[in-house]
């Protein structure tokens, strides 16, 4: 019986302490970690929340006690997308193939096969040049056609973003030492374009395999078969939502039952925070988006950025044999796409043996000899013995609405001939700038229960907590670019920034009883804690207990960090090339911060591949370091003067 009571006090000895007996801040360092687990960076959130919820696969909660399946997504899908790079040995990505799920369906609709190899990678498109080479460069961007296809439109280079070299004219296997990057850099643009194509597309995790990066995405939104959502009209008119909120909550009964309900009866005050934003637009204009080419001209080019020649016919000489008499018709297709910037549009020289008809959609416009309108044959006899020349100067632009238009010439000729007419056009290729006033403010600025707190113009505080600080912002100049285009405008202001302080009146509550926590706080001292309760029949009990706040233990004076660096090119690509190619040291260093980690009794840097230590682990402060390089960087760009003559 002794033997047996000593094993009993032994295994009671070595059991685990009971939950109840954990201290406060046991459990809350307990509950800490629960959470740290599951939040503690992005990729334990997306694991954690955002891939099951998009899924509708299980979500827990932080400790693990429940389970539920959320259901956010229309449908779903295992791959949304899957791009494959595969390197040449010029160091060009000599094949990038991109599958495609349309519909969501898990059925791959569409593959597509770069035609072109990739030098450079950018946030929203490619650079396509000779392989191995910075040379003959052309720049596409990542784009949706009106059927739902991924494309790769031509643009210029300004129409790209944090574009970089990847071949071996920046460096030798770039694409394998950094193929997860270079795959999250292409998979990103390609993101891009199709969620702007439709914002319903969701996507819920990135998983690379080798030279294979796979999306997986559903369609999180507005449960329609029309991407074009009519919540994406607030883009393009904020101010509405507003109103459409109000009209939203007065017919909503759940909005209207907590309106009436005790919590929300009363009047109170609240900070309501807007803008009022001068919004300027600029869209850089191409011959292509004035007028395009369809068909039908031998010749067609540029005098100029904004002039456009376009030839027609059979100019060599006697290059027409029409016997006795023969029609010879040339017609050439055109589509214009904003009659408003096509300034002239001339037939401005032409020559012919022996009869000329010139027919816009089948409209006789001229005629020479001036007696030929008809369809058929010339009224008089076909050969005329010479080749005659004219220079009109014929504004056509009256016949050239918005839409596809024919031009066509009709040639008889007797014997032998020729035929060639010459059009000229003038474009209006400038920015005209739209500009427009975003004023968020307009439906608290008309509130009678509303006045302004405080107002930031540009910067410049100009109210302050009701009362005007009379400061008075200097009127600014501000440049906007877009692809060719770029504008210096000055205006007073730019944005407002305001805050209004608003009194909501619902209805009348009665006042709330605060004489228990004016007991509490007058009768508690640091070491007791007193209390006053009301009783059954109208009366009041008092009470007092001690009161110790727990001990706060002691922390660390901080997080220990390290900083390594590590060598990295310089393959920025601009306009003007390559940036490391212009630099006498195309070699520099990235930086890198680590959090420090604890083991064999101190702290390790974890140090990654290719970098070396340049401050062991400890607490580290480099913020003097980063407010000298940030206000560098701000007066350099404050005493930068762009002319237009070499110094």
């Amino acid at each position: 019986m002794v033997k047996r009571g000593i094993l009993l006090l032994a295994a009671s000895a070595l059991a685990p302490a009971p939950l109840s007996a954990q201290t406060v801040e046991d459990r809350a360092r307990a509950a800490a970690e629960a959470s740290r687990a599951k939040t503690s960076d992005s990729d334990a959130i997306q694991q954690n929340y955002l891939t099951p919820g998009l899924a509708g696969q299980p979500i827990s909660t932080v400790d693990n006690s429940r389970t539920f399946n959320p259901n956010i997504a229309c449908q779903k899908t295992a791959t949304l997308l899957e791009l494959i790079a595969q390197p040449a040995a010029t160091g060009d990505i000599g094949t990038l193939r991109i599958s495609r799920d349309k519909d969501l369906d898990g059925t791959v609709d569409q593959t597509l096969t770069l035609p072109v190899p990739v030098s450079g990678i950018c946030a929203n498109g490619v650079v396509s040049c000779q392989p191995g080479t910075w040379n003959q460069c052309k720049s596409f961007k990542w784009d949706v056609a009106s059927g739902g296809d991924l494309k790769l439109a031509q643009v210029d280079l300004t129409d790209l973003a944090g574009c970089y070299c990847i071949n071996n004219s920046c460096g030798s296997n770039l694409v394998w030492g950094n193929m997860a990057s270079v795959l999250k850099d292409l998979g990103g643009g390609v993101i891009g374009a199709l969620t702007t194509a439709d914002p319903r597309v969701g996507v819920a995790q990135a998983v690379i395999d080798g030279p294979a990066i796979r999306y997986t995405g559903a369609q999180s939104t507005a449960c329609s078969p029309n991407p074009a959502l009519p919540q994406t009209a607030y883009r393009a008119s904020p101010a509405t939502i507003q109103g459409d909120a109000a009209s939203v909550a007065a017919s909503n009964s759940i909005f209207q039952a907590l309106k009436g309900s005790p919590a929300g009866v009363g009047k109170a005050e609240q900070i309501r925070s807007c803008t009022i934003t001068r919004e300027v637009s600029l869209n850089a204009v191409k011959a292509d988006d004035v007028i395009a080419h369809l068909g039908g001209a031998y010749a067609i080019y540029a005098p100029a950025p904004d002039q456009l020649t376009l030839q027609m016919g059979s100019p060599r000489d006697d290059s027409l044999r029409g016997g006795s008499c023969r029609i010879f018709e040339f017609s050439m297709r055109l589509r214009i796409d904003d009659p408003d910037r096509l300034a002239q549009f001339r037939l401005s020289h032409y020559f012919f043996d022996d009869w000329l008809q010139l027919r816009i959609d089948g409209e006789l416009v001229l005629s020479n000899p001036a007696n030929w309108t008809g369809t058929g044959l010339p009224p008089g006899k076909c050969e005329r013995k010479r080749t005659w020349h004219a220079y009109p100067n014929l504004d056509l632009k009256p016949w050239l609405t918005r839409g596809e238009h024919v031009i066509s010439m009709r040639i008889a000729v007797g014997g032998e001939g020729e035929a060639f007419a010459q059009f000229d056009a003038m474009l209006d290729l400038s920015c005209n700038p739209t500009e427009r006033i975003v004023d968020l403010c307009a439906g608290y600025a008309g509130d009678v229960n509303c006045a302004l707190h405080d107002e930031s113009v540009d910067g410049v505080e100009t109210f302050r907590n009701g009362v005007g600080t009379g400061l008075t912002p200097l009127p600014q100049a501000r440049l906007f670019e877009s692809g060719a285009c770029s504008l210096r405008l000055a205006r007073p202001w730019f944005e407002r920034q305001r805050r209004y302080r608003c009194t909501v009146d619902t209805g009348s509550m009665p006042e709330p009883d605060l004489s228990r926590g004016a007991y509490i706080i007058d009768h508690s001292t640091e070491t007791m804690l007193a209390d006053r309760t009301r009783t059954s029949d109208g009366g009041y009990a008092t009470a007092s207990r001690p009161f110790a706040l727990p001990d706060r233990g002691s922390v660390p004076a901080c997080e220990p960090v390290c900083k390594t660096r590590a060598p990295a090119r310089n393959t920025a690509a601009t306009l003007d090339g390559v940036v490391g190619t212009k630099q006498n040291a195309p070699v520099g260093w990235d930086t890198f911060y680590h959090a420090c980690t604890a083991a064999g009794g101190g702290d390790v840097c974890p140090v990654g591949p290719g970098e070396e230590i340049v401050s062991a682990c400890g607490c580290l402060d480099d913020f003097p370091e980063a407010v000298v390089m940030m206000q560098t960087v701000r007066l350099g760009g404050a005493d930068m003067v762009c002319t237009g003559e070499v110094r």
